[in-house]
């Protein structure tokens, strides 16, 4: 098959993870017969000092236009005066929004080789294998914005078709796995999680009945995450308390450089971007682990372009060069790390 794909560099250590991402994919496709066309633009704080702004429209022409996304990393110090205008970040927002991706999936899956490098007691982690389905184009993020010398506000807003669709998504994904939903709230306070919890309940009853759903309070599950994480099949949330979970969630993997995520909608174009950032304080100094962006890379070829030997491939590879211990600096003990560069070719040996 031949497929377009975008991709978006993006800032800090982006264009380096990036550019040692797309070797894998065209190893896979000389592998398999495809043939993968790739187009580079602009998004975040590049994109503001070329364009003015975050999110340039030729940047979301092209995504509305492609098969399917590659992206690295957004913002960076240079950007980040909190009274600045204009953010990378909001190039961010901009393109989930455009593209109509409503459901971002991160999966937590601890490697035996990379448990020494959790904080967490690696019998604790031993089996573990999490989604977290974060809504992605509602809540505090997108809400109505208010700011004086004295005050400022957020508003935080759901609409019942909002979490309708990603509560659906995440229920027929565990559905196909083990059967166990998790929904995370603040029912307890926030008048939207009161909301959340009817409807996660109304969904899951009357169209996935074979499915189990448990309620859970965000701040009770910042504590179970870490303290029995096993327990855990599908998990989903809003916005910012899939934001700040799937974080901690990192620690569960031992490195944020090893988690991937895919924003989807609708439609089979999604975003697919390792959930680690922009990095700035290491960029430039290709030592950073691209491992999060391969594997992003796999779920590209699983859910936009329907090659599922080929994105198994590309895990079982990662995989492979984490049991052999390639491993870069967030990973490996003093001396003993691998820069960006070989770590993906570690990826490409393992392809052929």
């Amino acid at each position: 098959m031949h497929a377009n794909i975008v991709v978006l560099p993006g800032d800090g250590i982006g264009p380096e993870i990036v550019s040692a991402t797309l070797p894998v994919l065209e190893a896979v496709a000389a592998r398999h017969g495809h043939s993968f066309s790739f187009q580079e633009h602009d998004i975040g704080g590049i994109a503001i000092d070329r364009h003015g702004e975050p999110l340039p429209a030729s940047t979301l022409e092209a995504a509305k236009n492609a098969d399917a996304v590659l992206l690295g990393a957004v913002g960076g110090p240079k950007w980040s005066d909190p009274n600045a205008k204009v953010r990378p970040e909001q190039g961010l927002l901009a393109i989930r929004k455009g593209l109509g991706l409503f459901a971002n999936l991160r999966p937590v899956r601890p490697h035996a080789a990379a448990l020494g490098a959790s904080p967490i007691k690696s019998e604790l982690l031993e089996g573990v294998d999490i989604v977290v389905v974060r809504e992605l184009t509602g809540g505090i993020y997108f809400g109505d914005k208010t700011r004086s010398a004295t005050d400022a506000s957020d508003l935080c807003r759901y609409t019942v078709a909002e979490i309708e669709r990603v509560v659906r998504s995440a229920a027929a994904l565990a559905r196909s796995r083990r059967g166990h939903l998790t929904s995370v709230d603040k029912a307890n306070v926030l008048e939207t999680s009161r909301l959340w919890r009817d409807v996660a309940a109304r969904v899951v009853r009357e169209e996935f009945p074979d499915v189990t759903l448990e309620h859970q309070l965000v701040d009770s599950m910042a504590m179970h995450l870490l303290s029995r994480p096993r327990a855990y099949d599908v998990i989903v949330t809003e916005n910012m308390f899939g934001d700040i979970l799937t974080d901690e969630a990192s620690m569960l993997a031992g490195s944020l450089g090893l988690l991937a995520s895919a924003s989807l909608g609708d439609g089979k174009v999604g975003i697919y971007e390792p959930i680690h950032g922009s990095a700035p304080d290491i960029a430039g100094k290709g030592i950073a682990n691209p491992y999060a962006t391969i594997l992003s890379a796999a779920m590209l070829l699983r859910h936009s372009l329907g090659l599922e030997a080929e994105a198994a491939a590309v895990e079982a590879a990662v995989s492979s060069a984490l049991d052999d211990r390639v491993f870069t600096a967030d990973l490996a003990p003093a001396g003993q790390a691998v820069d960006t560069t070989r770590a993906a070719q570690a990826v490409i040996e393992r392809l052929r």
